[in-house]
């Protein structure tokens, strides 16, 4: 497509909060709000609004017949995988990558650390003038499975690289090597786990990790381990890691959980051993200027009609 054709696209920014946007093109504002910016029949590059809610995104899909991209502003496509029946064949299909890798990967680090070296027990301990002093767990000299090595994983483990781990082990959903080594696939989970101190699941949500953390997997960690997830809620059976939590064999500190948002009431709030925060990885300040940069970029490749980046599928 050319730059001086028209196309409509919908943003959930307005136009001139993204810098380095390509002329020709007609934008749209729309952030999940009840009424379309214009008819989704006319739109040709859909970017779908960030933490709306899965029936908001899709909302427009089965109107928009001349859609060609549809671009996620997540790591994940899980919230959009059910709309795709509507979409006709041929779209594409994009996710995020490259926005959520430093604010996802920081977090991990600090949910480990946080876990590990007591740190929710000494903020209780500050607002009830409690000194808790003693022994704790570090990061040093622990064996790490990072179960979920894409770009989020290896980021991941960018960031471990300082705390002089005894061993980190990769895993994703088939084995390949890397220059740090090899990759292993998710077969061999059953051999790998027992040797983690720390168990860190980056995963997509899909067929093959829905329930990867089940009953059978939590029990073959080793006593004491920590299971951190900044995948997504359902890669863990809750009701399978409220066992091994209340039984004190191992600790969590999840950024996901299922269900999500955690209501109140829920068992998993004070479970011992869990640390919960909000699904918080990667909306940070960071995510701002990389979600717009990867838009200006995606949209100039668009419209010079070469090819978009971040491909997950094409709808058939």
């Amino acid at each position: 497509m050319s730059a001086q054709v028209s196309a409509d696209v919908w943003l959930p920014f307005r136009e001139d909060e993204v810098p380095g946007l390509p002329e020709g093109l007609d934008y749209r504002f729309w952030d999940g709000g009840p009424d379309f910016p214009a008819d989704p029949a006319d739109c040709a590059f859909y970017v779908v609004p960030y933490m709306k809610g899965a029936n908001v995104g899709v909302r427009p899909f089965a109107q928009m017949t001349s859609v060609r991209v549809v671009q996620t502003l997540s790591a994940g496509v899980d919230h959009v995988q059910g709309g795709l029946a509507s979409l006709r064949p041929g779209v594409q299909l994009c996710n995020a990558r490259g926005v959520h890798e430093a604010s996802t990967a920081e977090l991990t680090l600090a949910l480990i650390l946080a876990s590990l070296r007591g740190i929710p027990g000494f903020v209780r301990g500050q607002q009830s003038e409690e000194w808790r002093s003693g022994f704790y767990p570090a990061l040093a000299d622990k064996n790490v499975l990072i179960i979920g090595y894409g770009s989020i994983g290896a980021a991941i483990e960018d960031r471990l690289a300082p705390f002089e781990c005894a061993r980190v082990v990769r895993v994703a959903r088939s084995a390949r090597t890397t220059e740090r080594g090899p990759v292993h696939p998710l077969a061999e989970l059953p051999v790998l786990l027992p040797e983690a101190d720390v168990v860190i699941l980056s995963t997509p949500l899909n067929e093959a990790t829905r329930g990867l953390a089940n009953a059978g997997f939590l029990a073959r960690l080793k006593d004491g381990a920590l299971l951190v997830n900044v995948a997504r809620g359902p890669v863990v059976d809750t009701k399978a890691l409220l066992a091994e939590l209340e039984s004190g064999r191992i600790t969590a500190a999840l950024d996901v959980t299922d269900p999500e948002p955690l209501p109140q009431g829920h068992p998993l709030w004070h479970a011992p051993g869990v640390l919960v925060s909000p699904h918080v990885g990667g909306s940070t300040s960071a995510f701002w200027p990389r979600a717009k940069r990867l838009l200006a970029a995606q949209l100039t490749r668009f419209a010079a009609g070469e090819p978009v980046e971040n491909v997950v599928l094409t709808t058939e």
